[in-house]
């Protein structure tokens, strides 16, 4: 993967050291690739420097996640609360050297019944903790730091505005937390999501990252990895299946030209690749790579009045959507249609103007 994303380390004259260095660091890639960057022996020493520190410090970081990992898990155990791990703790174990895969915070999955006696647990073993966020029904999840770790407990997975969306895809939630795998991560036992539904999941977090406030390429890493690791194992028809109930094959499709052609996936492992999408992969790749996948920003304050602030808000986000037809125009006519009705339904809705 570093060859195929990065280029060989020899291919690497030594004035462009730096610029890899800062396209690492944003792209939390750093720990991944250094390793063989520095296995030259022309690197500037400055630029060497740096380069074993990212790798140290991912290490260290990798140490102490697994600590506070192993305590929320050992107080749910306890709490008799079924919780299963989410995203990059869980999807370090595909890489090779899990500890090189940087993860900065830890997911914990509970479901809607157990989320309040979860957060009360997780409050009662981190009493210390910073806690900002308030436990309420239609959140994603419930926030906490410890020790300087991040702890957020899921009571769902994603959040999606359309309605439709959001009732299909609690289905394939149930189904892929349900039948949950088991996994070691940093010497602890814990379940992970059903391998076909994590491949949904860990697309849909950086799909919805890219329409949002950012994504990397270590999140493709990520799908690229799991993909390699079940190659031949994943429910293709099943996954299909969710891809197209949801709006997402053509972004699928997206993402698996990307793996393949920057990091090296076998195009036989890339269920449902096809080149037909390579200008528009290639856009959003560029983009990735330049950092420019993030929501447009408001070109002016949102107006005061109830019906105007949400005309506002609704405004923003078509414009959203026009970004992403750059990319994908069968997703961003889908996004469009959810604006449209998750604006009409929070019209009529109890204002929430502090969200």
């Amino acid at each position: 993967m570093r060859a195929a994303l990065w280029g060989t380390p020899a291919s690497w004259p030594v004035e462009q050291t730096e610029s890899l260095l800062r396209l690492n660091v944003q792209q939390g890639t750093g720990a991944l690739v250094f390793p063989a960057v520095l296995a030259q022996e022309d690197i500037p020493s400055a630029v060497r420097a740096q380069m074993k520190s990212v790798c140290m410090s991912t290490i260290q970081q990798h140490v102490h996640l697994g600590h506070m990992l192993s305590m929320a898990w050992s107080a749910m155990k306890q709490a008799d609360i079924q919780v299963v791990l989410m995203k990059g703790a869980g999807l370090a174990a595909f890489y090779p050297e899990p500890q090189m895969r940087q993860w900065g915070d830890i997911d914990l999955f509970v479901g809607a019944q157990q989320y309040h006696p979860a957060c009360a647990a997780m409050r009662a073993t981190f009493p210390d903790a910073l806690k900002f966020d308030e436990e309420l029904d239609h959140y994603k999840h419930y926030n906490l730091i410890a020790d300087g770790v991040s702890i957020e407990i899921h009571r769902v997975t994603v959040s999606l505005p359309h309605p439709l969306d959001e009732r299909r895809y609690a289905r394939f939630e149930q189904y892929g937390m349900s039948h949950a795998e088991r996994k070691t991560v940093s010497g602890v036992e814990v379940m992970i999501p059903e391998a076909t539904f994590n491949a949904l999941l860990i697309m849909l977090h950086s799909w919805e990252h890219m329409t949002t406030m950012g994504a990397s390429v270590r999140q493709l890493c990520d799908l690229t990895l799991l993909m390699h690791h079940y190659a031949g194992q994943l429910d293709a028809p099943r996954l299909k299946h969710y891809l197209r109930a949801l709006r997402l094959m053509d972004v699928w499709q997206l993402y698996m030209w990307m793996a393949v052609n920057y990091l090296g996936l076998p195009k036989d492992e890339a269920l449902f690749y096809t080149d037909l999408v390579a200008d528009r992969a290639q856009r959003l790749m560029n983009d990735l790579l330049a950092g420019k996948m993030v929501a447009p920003k408001a070109t002016k304050p949102a107006p005061k009045g109830r019906i105007a602030r949400k005309w506002h808000t609704m405004q923003e986000r078509m414009a959203n959507a026009r970004r992403i037809a750059a990319y994908s125009p069968s997703y961003a006519r889908h996004m469009a249609e959810s604006i449209w009705l998750s604006g009409l339904g929070r019209l009529f809705a109890k204002d929430r103007h502090w969200e």
